[in-house]
């Protein structure tokens, strides 16, 4: 069974609010997805946070993580 959680997330390039997609089961996942808006690539991390809760960072190509 497909868990997919959509989160609202800020585009580090143009400051939009866009919703992305993630497949939950696989935490600690790492992928780009292109801004729906201004079309520049997002590095997404995907990781569990302290309280085992989704967390998600996003950093532009420039940004170092």
């Amino acid at each position: 069974m497909n868990q997919l959680t959509e989160k609202s997330i800020g585009c580090p390039y143009c400051g939009e609010t866009i919703k992305i997609l993630i497949d939950s089961p696989y935490i600690e996942q790492q992928y780009i997805e292109d801004c729906q808006v201004c079309c520049k690539p997002i590095n997404v991390l995907v990781s569990e946070s302290v309280n085992g809760e989704l967390a998600v960072s996003i950093y532009s190509e420039d940004d170092v993580f």
